[in-house]
C-alpha cells in the first residue's frame, strides 16, 4: 500500500529518462508543478523540443548510460525510455543515489505513482487505479471536474474564516469537530456546487448554532 503524499516540487531537481509521450506527460507535470527538469534521451518529441526552447526543461541528447543521474542528484526519477536496460539501470543509480522511483513498467522498484488530479485552487482531488487502469482513472477525473467546479475554490476561504469562528465558541477541540462535522453536510456541497455560496455559508452557521444547542 502506497502512502499519499503532496511534494512541493519548486526548484527540487527531478530527471526524466526518455523523450517520448509518457515523457511528455510526466514532464508537464513536473513543469506545472515548478520543478527543476532534466530530460534524458536520444531524441524527444516536438512538444519536448518546445519546452526546451523555451527553456523549461533541459535536455542531455543521447541514451541514458549508468552514472548520469548522479550529477543532478535528484529528488525523482522517472524511468520512461523505451528500453528496459536503460529504465533498469536508472532505476538502479536512482536507488543508490536515494531519489524516489517511477517507473511504470517496473512495479518491483517503484516507489511512487501520480494520480491524475484535479485542481481548484488550494482544493486538489486525485484518483489513482495503482496503474491498472490509466483510462479508467482518466474517466474519474473527468467526472471530477464536472463534479467540482470553480466554485468549490471560491468558497475555501469563507470555510478558512468559519472555521476560526469555531474555534472562538467554548467547549474545546472535541466540540468544535463535532459542530464543523455536524455543519459540514450534503446540503452545503450541492449549494457550493450550484455557486450560491452565501447559501452555503449561511447553511454552515445555521448547522454550527443547531449542534451547540444539541448539547
Amino acid at each position: 500500500m502506497l502512502y499519499p503524499l503532496n511534494l512541493d516540487l519548486s526548484g527540487k531537481a527531478c530527471v526524466v529518462i526518455g523523450g517520448g509521450q509518457v515523457a511528455e506527460r510526466k514532464v508537464k507535470g513536473l513543469i506545472a508543478a515548478g520543478a527543476d527538469v532534466t530530460v534524458i534521451a536520444p531524441a524527444v518529441t516536438e512538444g519536448l523540443q518546445q519546452m526546451v526552447g523555451e527553456h523549461q526543461l533541459r535536455w542531455q541528447a543521447g541514451a541514458y548510460a549508468y552514472g548520469m543521474l548522479a550529477p543532478y542528484q535528484p529528488l525523482l526519477v522517472f524511468c520512461a525510455a523505451d528500453s528496459e536496460t536503460a529504465n533498469r539501470e536508472a532505476a538502479r543509480e536512482a536507488k543508490q543515489l536515494r531519489a524516489l522511483v517511477n517507473a511504470a513498467a517496473q512495479p518491483e522498484v517503484t516507489d511512487f505513482q501520480v494520480p491524475s488530479r484535479v485542481v481548484r485552487g488550494d482544493l486538489l482531488l486525485t484518483v489513482a487505479t495503482g496503474g491498472d487502469s490509466p483510462a479508467f482513472s482518466r474517466l474519474l477525473r473527468k467526472r471530477l471536474e464536472r463534479e467540482y467546479p470553480q466554485s468549490f475554490a471560491e468558497f475555501l476561504p469563507r470555510l478558512r474564516a468559519l472555521r476560526e469562528e469555531i474555534k472562538q465558541l467554548p467547549g474545546g477541540s472535541a466540540e468544535h469537530q463535532r459542530r464543523w462535522r455536524k455543519a459540514l453536510n450534503q446540503c452545503v456541497i450541492d449549494l457550493v456546487r450550484a455557486g450560491q455560496l452565501d447559501r452555503a455559508e449561511e447553511e454552515i452557521r445555521n448547522g454550527i448554532i443547531d449542534a451547540g444547542a444539541e448539547s
